[in-house]
């Protein structure tokens, strides 16, 4: 059962979106840490939380926290649910969940023989009409998988004057963009479609090979605002910023799939068309509340979320009713839903209802076949598949 605190850890970007979803669902937050003393107390201060954490330690030691919730950087995030699951912690890690297959297998291990349930916040699966779109795939509507297409693309590294440590290799991975958005596709993909992928065929490209650091600390899709000014100094850059993946499915099905963190005007637009043997869905994270639904021989469909319109599967996460838009703080939300009732169920047999350990290391599995892809320019198949 579930009946105590949740700590944030992280006071970035991602960090207060998890602490808004989690105080909306319903959850405690006991406090936040950021990466020192300054950062943890501004973070708690300006959401309202009780506790600025001093320490890693402190939050593990704390007896009102059940779970943790990590929002640091990539390479912080084995050891740090490593130690979360030893200290008997439920775990919610951001993705990816660690640097390499080998730490997200070990994690997966550990969860399990802890029995702890532990996930991965793919929370793009938690929008309504991605989960009616799995529903109808489920349900035989949509028919045999014939191929499908889509991208994940922003613009935030646009300029090789944009910065942030996501695009270090020793502090993100080798893998940049693909690893970053391209995995919140490619897991959404196999979540709806529950294909797995049994080989690819990449290339990737680093548009910007130096990038301009600034001399200080700049906040993620902070924008133009304050740092134009800033005195700077030049990085190689070894991870990609675009790229192209094909893909092919186990028992049938292809897809392709465009990544791209320097695409102007696209803050933020994931989008997929599925084609199946009986209609084709479509849908785009910019457009987050219509799902388009084609067909050959009667005329073309849109469907706009609401509870009274779709499955019981996609209703039970829509908590407004049609007409009034749900988007993306609402996914997080949604997943934290899943995962916490999960928890209150109290029953470890029952199939997982939001992403797990596996599901991450599924996704860094499929990364690394990506990187040696794009290295050795051929079709590699993912071990295992």
């Amino acid at each position: 059962m579930f009946d105590g605190g949740v700590a944030v850890v992280g006071a970035g970007f991602i960090g207060p979106v998890h602490v808004e979803a989690l105080q909306r669902a319903g959850l405690r937050v006991t406090g936040i840490l950021g990466v020192d003393e300054g950062e943890s107390q501004a973070a708690a201060a300006s959401l309202g939380l009780p506790k600025a954490y001093a320490s890693y330690q402190a939050v593990l030691e704390d007896p009102a926290v059940q779970s943790v919730h990590l929002a640091t950087p990539n390479r912080l995030h084995y050891e740090m649910a490593t130690q979360a699951l030893k200290g008997g912690k439920y775990v919610m890690c951001e993705k990816p969940l660690a640097m390499n297959s080998t730490e997200s297998a070990a994690l997966v291990a550990l969860a399990a023989s802890c029995g702890l349930v532990a996930g991965v916040n793919y929370n793009i699966r938690f929008y309504p009409l991605c989960l009616e779109a799995a529903e109808r795939m489920r349900q035989g509507e949509v028919g045999d998988l014939f191929s499908v297409t889509g991208s994940y693309v922003q613009d935030w590294l646009f300029h090789p004057t944009d910065y942030n440590w996501r695009v270090l290799a020793q502090e993100g991975g080798e893998l940049r963009a693909v690893a970053d958005i391209g995995t919140h596709w490619l897991d959404l993909i196999h979540f709806i479609t529950g294909k797995e992928v049994e080989a690819v065929c990449a290339d990737l490209t680093t548009v910007h090979p130096v990038r301009q650091r600034p001399l200080g600390e700049v906040e993620t899709f902070s924008g133009k605002a304050g740092i134009s000014d800033v005195q700077r100094e030049p990085v190689d850059i070894t991870t990609e910023d675009a790229g192209c993946i094909m893909l092919r499915f186990r028992g049938g099905g292809r897809g392709c799939v465009w990544v791209s963190q320097v695409t102007a005007g696209r803050k933020n637009c994931l989008q997929f068309e599925l084609s199946g043997s009986k209609c084709s869905l479509a849908w785009r994270s910019e457009q987050p509340n219509e799902l388009w639904i084609g067909h050959r021989d009667k005329a073309n469909e849109t469907l706009i979320r609401d509870p009274a319109l779709v499955s019981s599967a996609a209703g039970q996460f829509i908590n407004y009713p049609g007409g009034h838009n749900e988007g993306f703080p609402d996914t997080f939300k949604q997943c934290f839903r899943a995962f916490y009732s999960y928890i209150e169920a109290d029953d470890m047999t029952a199939p997982r209802t939001f992403p797990t350990f596996a599901d991450g290391h599924r996704e860094i599995a499929m990364c690394e076949a990506i990187l040696e892809s794009h290295r050795t320019e051929r079709w590699v198949e993912l071990k295992g598949a």
